[in-house]
Formats: C-alpha cells, structure tokens, sequence
C-alpha cells in the first residue's frame, strides 16, 4: 500500500507540472494545414541542413532542430493572426525531433538513406577488403559495381537494398506505434507510473502556445528565463569552443567536455572508479524535475558501487587487467566505463533488470488482480479520458506480434542459403522473448525514473554463442528492439491534450514527405561528390576509422576469430546474482521502509556515469533544500519542466547560430580572395 501511494504522489506531482488546469481533459487533433506546412519546412530545409552538418561537422542538430522549428513557427502563425494550438505544436515538436538522430561515430543525420551512403563507402574502402565478398547483394551493391562507380541510386543494383529500406521504414512505424502504445497503456493506464520527464516537451508546448495566443502567463515568463540561462550556458559550453576551434584551429574549453574526468589522478586510491564532474547545467535542471528519492538512490547506487566500491571489485579481480583486456592503470573515465561495463557490470545489470521485471509483473498481477474483483473495465482504470482516441489492447499487440514475425521470416529469408543457416531459435529469442521483456523494463524504468536501460553487445555476444560464423548476421534486419521508451511518447501526448491518431498522422506524411527528402538530398550530395572527400572534412577523418572498427567487429563470430572479452563478457552467475541481489535490495528497502524510488534510482544509478549523477543530484538538492521553500512546493513543481524546456530551447538556438558560423568561416577560408 506505502509502494502504491508513493507512486500515485509522483503521478500526481507530474499532473500538477504539466497542467495547472482545473477540470477534465479535453483532447484535440494536433494534425493541421500548420503541421503539413512545419513538415515540409523540416523537411526541405531542416534535413539538408543537418546532413550537410553531420559530414561536415560531425554535429546534429539536437534541441535546435526541434525549438528553432517551433518557435519560428509560432511566430509566423501569431503574426498571421492563426496561432498555433498546444497539441500542433508538440506535433511540430514531434517532427521536428525526427531530425535530432545522429551517428556519432559516422557523423551521419538526414535520414535514413545516409546508411545506404555509408554501406557503399564500406564496402569500397580498404579496410574492408578482408570482408567485403561476404556483404550480400541486398545490403549495398557490391564493390566495382556501376551503381557505385557512378554513384548513383538509379540503377537495378540498388533495388533491394531500397526496397528492404523502405520496408523497414514502414513496417517500423507499425512495429514502435503499436509497441509504445501497448507499453503506455501498461505503464501508464494500469500501473499509473508517473513518467517524470514526460511533462517537460508538454510544458513547453503550452508555454509557446499560451504566447503565441497573447495569453501570457507565468509558463512564457519562466520559459524564457530558461531559455536566457540556456543561452548563456550555450554560448560558454558550446560556441566558444565551436568557433575558437575553426578561427584559431584550437578549440578553447571554459568548461569541460564531456566532463571534467579526475579518473587517471584518483586510480592510486580508487583503482577501477570513475571520478569527475560534469558542469553541464542541464543534468541540474534535470534533478528538479525528477523526484528527489529517484535522484537520491541514483546518487547512491553510482557513488557506493562505481566508485567506493570499485577498489573492492578490482582487488576481487572481476575487472580483469591489462594481459586480459581489462582494466589498467592510466585509462580515463570514458574507457574505465566501457571497460568494467563489459568485465563485470554486463552481466549484474542484466539480473537487475530482469529483477526489476519481476516486481513490475507483479505489480501488474496485483492491479489486474484488484481490478478484476472490483470488475473496473478488464484491469484497466475505470474510465478512460474521452477523446484520446484509445484502441483496445489486443489490436497493438496483434500487430507488434504480427510484424515481429515477419522480420523473423524476412531475415530467415535473407541469411539463409548457400549453406549458412542461422539458428531460428535465436530470432525467435529477439523477438518474441527478449525484445517485449526488455522493452517492458526499459519502459518501466522510464516511467519511473525518466531514463531507460540497455544491454550493450547482447547482439554481438549472442550471434558468437550461436556459433552462427557468417558476416550476412550483422546486417539482416534481426527484431532486436527496446521499444521501452516509446511509452513516453503516448504519455506527452496525453498531458497536451493531443488525440493518439495525431501521431498516426504525423508519422504517415514523414513517410511521404521526409524519407522521400532524404533519398533526394543523399543522392544529390552522393552525386555530385563523392563521400566522404576532401568536401566532407568530418566524414572525410572520422569514416575510415569507423570502417575498421567496423570490418573487425564483422570478423567477431568468424572461425578462429573473434574476441576473447565478448565471449566473457556474459556471464550467467553473475546475471543470477544480480537477479538475487535486485529481489533482496527490493525486499530490504521496503522492509525499513525506504520509498521504493529510492530503489528504482539505486538500481539505475549502478549502471550510470558518476559525474552526470553527482550534477543532477546537485540540482536535486538544492530543488529540495532551497528552490521548495522559495517558491513554495507546488508553484516550483509546475515551474520546473517548463524551466527545463527553455533551456533545452536556449541551448539548441545558440548551438545552430555558432554552427552556422562555424560553417561561414569554413567556407570563407576555401575563397580565393
């Protein structure tokens, strides 16, 4: 009964933050004439930008290409007396977001043509050579084909890669829709998680929404003071680097990126921590908005386990050592986190999660229990808000199910053959066992903590237990997925008063309008240079790395190779320690009665950076020990995720303006004159 209060509190908090309204909800569509025209706006003109910047750069477009798209929406709508409502808004926001994916590695955006650019590049490149025969036909044409010598997309060569593109495009939006709606009615509807970070894009679209409409209220004011202190901080962590490093070909640091790391001078005392600070004031503001025992327990799990309690597992020798491939004296935080990750902390987290999986079905077992007594609506709430636009449950779970199995099929079809069989029980595994189960984890933990899970290398470290040895495995379209983070999606819209089908909209005229875009502008760029090249400065540095890291990671699962750290780094005591541990943890915490957040941020914060901790617990902190009283509890609730929201607007404007000198410089130093 405490666990079930607890969490109807913080639900309750995120109600007040995203929505000071009185009365019940009301719903409408935020699909328009508006949202058309903003998508084709970010299409036409936001996605060339970003792939031009991402080869150029190495840089995304981040929260710019979200709030500069909004914003200057807002005021053109205002200004031609049609404001825009709150729910066209987040749609906006929604489109908009579809442009801040990256490979950073690759410096690859605009869409998901760039990977078809990418493949053609690999299979060409030296690095590659020793693999190169082995890539199938229907991943990139092969090496000396004319489609690549000429460089174009217009040839019969390409036909199945772009067809299987565009198929995976499509039935992807119908795999994550009915995924993430499916989670969301679980996580939100029946367990009634309070999903902290969620009234954060909500709160900014009813801030601008509120000044587009000349009804201005505190939201505008404390969204621009959010957006003012983004700025700010933007122009000090990020356009002065930016800039300094093009004029003076040096970038200046006032602040420390990623973070300041300590972890090579603390490694004589605390040999395997990862030490620093991260004055990144983002991680701040994100400590205001999650409830404070999430914080602490995550504060708690890091410091106890990744950095006291590090010297105690390097001395037990679980983090291996230099002749092992493990850790060593002299690496820094970044490589001390990868490293003890693969060694050690793999293998615990994945009990943590299945632990934490467990109390999460119970916790449904015991609603739909409660439910099924008291007879309310088949487990779910009593009444569902009217006008959301609700489906019944089956239908999303028919069609993740459906569309699962067909990717099974799909890629049963394509790697098959020519003697290669890979083991069916495996795509069976992915996508029927482990995709749903740590979907619903990932989920879970979003709802309640506003951060998701993730197991690193499980693809890699499962196809080389299969002992499956061909290079086809790592590019087949294996339903792999962790579609847990998705339920967030459902959860904004809800708190903006945004019909679901709005969203269906949306994303069947991206798949019209932007993947289109993006073959256009990638075939363009392709053709008239090649990339990368002299042209692309970041692709042209940063791609023939990737390439090796890539044809050795091709080779991992060959006969007679691989590597040795993959095979060990799942081990199955371990994933049952880490289980026991989660259910002991659980059982002791609500025994003494520490709140269960507490718990869930614990068990979170033992698979998280130390330094992006310390900061957010700061601002939690002071949000708790000061900023409450100031302000009082329930006015600083609801400033809070609007807070943020300008801030993350601040930042994303002072990144694209520095960027977009950055880019003028370099231009300028190629003329002649």
């Amino acid at each position: 009964m405490a666990v079930d209060n607890e969490i109807a509190l913080a639900r309750q908090q995120v109600e007040v933050e995203a929505n000071d309204e009185q009365g019940e909800q009301q719903f409408a569509d935020g699909f328009s004439g508006k949202t058309v025209i903003g998508t084709l706006f970010v299409a036409l003109i936001m996605l060339p930008g970003a792939l031009y910047l991402g080869l150029v750069a190495g840089q995304g477009l981040g929260p710019a290409a979200e709030w500069v798209t909004i914003v200057l929406f807002s005021e053109i709508m205002r200004r031609s007396f049609l404001p825009m409502r709150r729910q066209e808004i987040y749609i906006l926001y929604y489109v908009a977001a579809a442009l801040t994916g990256l490979a950073a590695d690759k410096g690859i955006s605009g869409g998901s043509f760039g990977y078809l650019i990418w493949a053609q590049y690999f299979i060409q490149s030296p690095q590659a050579a020793i693999v190169a025969h082995s890539i199938p036909g229907w991943v990139v044409p092969p090496a000396g084909s004319p489609a690549l010598l000429h460089r174009t997309f217009f040839s019969a060569a390409w036909e199945v890669p772009i067809g299987l593109l565009v198929i995976g495009e499509l039935l992807g939006r119908f795999n994550w829709i009915s995924a993430g709606y499916f989670l969301f009615r679980i996580t939100s509807d029946l367990e009634q998680l309070p999903f902290p970070m969620a009234p954060v894009a909500a709160s900014g679209a009813t801030a601008l929404a509120e000044a587009a409409s000349k009804e201005e209220s505190w939201r505008w004011r404390v969204f621009s003071i959010g957006s003012m202190v983004g700025l700010i901080f933007g122009f000090l962590y990020i356009a002065i680097p930016v800039f300094t490093g093009v004029v003076f070909g040096h970038a200046l640091q006032l602040l420390p990126i990623p973070f300041l790391d300590t972890t090579v001078n603390t490694e004589t005392i605390l040999p395997g921590a990862i030490t620093g600070f991260n004055p990144n004031i983002g991680n701040a503001l994100i400590g205001f908005v999650i409830p404070y025992p999430i914080v602490a327990g995550s504060m708690w799990g890091s410091m106890i386990f990744r950095v006291l309690g590090a010297p105690f597992f390097y001395h037990l020798g679980v983090f291996g050592n230099a002749a092992t491939g493990g850790w060593s004296p002299g690496m820094n935080g970044i490589y001390t986190k990868q490293v003890t990750d693969i060694k050690f902390w793999m293998s615990v987290n994945i009990g943590l999660q299945i632990a934490v999986a467990l109390i999460g079905a119970s916790s449904v077992i015991k609603v739909l229990s409660d439910a099924r007594k008291n007879r309310a609506n088949r487990g779910m709430r009593k009444e569902l808000p009217k006008g959301r636009g609700d489906l019944p449950m089956w239908i999303p779970l028919v069609i993740w199910v459906t569309v699962t199995v067909f990717y099974m099929l799909l890629c049963e079809h394509l790697i098959n053959g020519d003697g290669h069989q890979f083991p069916a029980w495996l795509l069976i595994f992915y996508g029927l066992i482990w995709s749903p189960f740590n979907s619903y984890v990932s989920a879970r933990m979003n709802g309640l903590t506003g951060s998701t899970v993730s197991v690193p290398f499980l693809k890699q470290i499962s196809i080389m237990e299969s002992g499956y040895t061909h290079v086809d495995a790592w590019y087949a379209p294996i339903p792999l997925n962790d579609f847990g983070y998705l339920a967030q999606r459902f959860r904004e819209l809800e708190l903006t008063g945004t019909k679901f089908v709005s969203l269906i909209k949306a994303e069947a005229l991206m798949f019209v309008v932007v993947l289109p875009a993006s073959f256009v502008f990638w075939a363009f760029f392709w053709h008239t240079n090649q990339i990368p090249s002299s042209q692309f400065p970041f692709a042209n540095k940063m791609w023939p790395i990737a390439a090796t890291f890539e044809a050795m990671f091709d080779r991992i699962n060959a006969k007679g190779g691989g590597m040795q750290w993959v095979h060990q780094s799942i081990n199955y005591s371990r994933i049952g320690w880490g289980i026991f541990s989660g259910l002991g943890l659980y059982g002791l915490f609500s025994l003494v009665r520490i709140p269960v957040l507490f718990f869930y941020g614990f068990v979170g914060g033992i698979g998280a950076n130390p330094p992006d901790v310390i900061t957010t617990f700061i601002g939690a902190y002071l949000s708790k020990t000061y900023f409450e009283k100031r302000f009082g509890l329930e006015n600083w609730r609801k400033y809070t995720p609007v807070l943020l929201a300008g801030f993350s607007c601040g930042t994303g404007l002072i990144a694209m303006a520095s960027i977009a000198l950055a880019l003028i410089a370099k231009s300028v130093n190629y003329l002649p004159f």
